[in-house]
């Protein structure tokens, strides 16, 4: 009798800690999705703004940012915070100009609540109790909103071109390999992407995605071991303090065996990158990490079944 109630206390235990961890999980879910309502908020406040300021081209940037998809938003906020950067705020009337460096401001604070809320989500999404249980059930896995911020809401916008070359490397059995890295200004957020990197001076980017698979992974392959590009990918990021507008262009590979060599990581990447492996499409498709580009998993197998058609896809 003792036995059995010592099962059924050490179960209901189990029972309601499982329940604790699944109700929190909801609760950050809400949360994420009240921030990115707060954040859409925001935004739409700053394109009412920015019409205000009686610009065409300005006035279109808006447009293009409120009409764009959730995949296509990003881009189309940093455009126009690009744009509204340029803006002689000398030149605004008084109360529009604090207006304008109001919505601003709003942005700023809520992309950065928004981030947050989709980090703390995301860390209990992947516990492993979460994973085996299937505790997050049909919720759609949030994903950070990465947007251009000033030093300071008033201060100009800067980005920095950052062309880069970067290869989607597979073996035999249709994995690609990634490397796992964090932003070193926000270290908690954690991300898988694909092998390259940025284009050094007037180098083609088959030479640049040559040079950076060896540098990374101790891969010697040739320029014309590389089928494409396959895939073209635009993002703004931030890195350790850095906003890039990034122009990535991705080649594929396929090796048969590779003993992954980081012995050539300059040092950025040694202190920003914590991981590499393997994934298979339906590890991609049924992971909580962030993986870059978003699209991988989708578009993976085609890639390794040989069946692409010469055409340069836009991703994202």
């Amino acid at each position: 009798m003792t036995t059995v109630l010592v099962v059924v206390l050490v179960a209901l235990l189990l029972s309601a800690w499982i329940l604790a961890i699944a109700n929190r999980l909801d609760r950050l879910h809400v949360r994420t999705d009240a921030a990115w309502a707060a954040l859409d908020a925001a935004l739409a406040r700053r394109t009412v703004v920015t019409r205000a300021l009686l610009d065409p081209s300005l006035s279109a940037a808006a447009s293009r940012a409120e009409s764009a998809s959730r995949a296509d938003r990003e881009l189309a906020e940093n455009e126009l915070s690009g744009l509204l950067a340029a803006v002689d705020r000398s030149a605004l009337a008084p109360a529009l100009a604090a207006e304008l460096a109001d919505a601003e401001e709003r942005v700023v604070l809520a992309r950065r609540v928004h981030n947050d809320a989709v980090r703390d989500t995301l860390l209990q999404r992947r516990r492993r109790v979460v994973r085996w249980l299937r505790l997050a059930g049909t919720a759609q896995q949030p994903s950070y909103f990465e947007i251009a911020e000033p030093a300071a809401p008033s201060d100009a916008v800067m980005l920095t071109p950052r062309p880069s070359a970067r290869v989607v490397l597979t073996d035999p059995a249709g994995r690609v390999l990634l490397f796992q890295g964090f932003d070193p200004a926000r270290p908690q957020e954690l991300f898988w992407f694909t092998v390259g990197g940025g284009v050094e001076g007037d180098e083609e980017l088959r030479d640049a995605a040559v040079r950076e698979a060896f540098e990374e992974t101790g891969l010697r392959i040739t320029p014309d071991a590389l089928t494409g590009p396959v895939w073209r990918r635009r993002a703004v990021f931030s890195f350790d303090g850095q906003t890039f507008d990034a122009e990535e262009w991705f080649f594929h590979a396929s090796v048969a065996e590779l003993a992954v060599d980081t012995s050539g990581f300059n040092d950025v990447e040694e202190t920003s990158i914590s991981a590499f492996r393997w994934w298979t499409a339906q590890e991609l498709a049924a992971t909580d990490d962030t993986v870059y580009p978003v699209q991988l998993a989708e578009l993976l197998p085609a890639l390794t079944s040989g069946e692409w058609d010469g055409t340069l896809r836009t991703i994202r």
